[in-house]
């Protein structure tokens, strides 16, 4: 795989969310990426127990904020050549597909998502 550039556009993986960003600085493993969108938000839950309800501790997962960084293994880093979305809207568009998603099933783990993400919406879209 090539390696990217400072500033290239790109799609990244983290946990279980994946933003559109751009390339602010290259590591020995890493990427730091600076988010400009959201693409999917991340899942509700334990990461080391998914879609179990049943856990210590059940995690509201926020989506990474407008211009935040993180460092992101570099091989769930892929380049991005499309037009970037404003990132609340793409937010918007992350939070009502997870939502509707979560609606279609009918488990603990699912239900105590959806009142996560409620929280997270009231939170997120508060001046809107």
């Amino acid at each position: 795989m090539n390696e990217l550039k400072v500033g290239e556009k790109v799609t990244a993986i983290y946990k279980t969310g994946k933003y559109i960003g751009e390339v602010t600085d290259i590591r020995p493993q890493h990427y730091l990426v600076k988010v400009l969108a959201v693409a999917k938000h991340p899942m509700q839950g334990d990461l080391h127990n998914p879609k179990d309800a049943d856990v210590a501790f059940f995690h509201e997962r926020r989506a990474l904020a407008y211009r935040e960084q993180t460092n992101v293994p570099k091989q769930m880093v892929k380049p991005f050549t499309e037009d970037i979305p404003e990132y609340i809207d793409s937010l918007k568009a992350a939070v009502d597909k997870l939502k509707s998603e979560l609606e279609t099933d009918s488990s603990a783990w699912a239900s105590k998502s959806l009142e996560c993400m409620k929280i997270l919406e009231k939170d997120y879209f508060k001046q809107l």
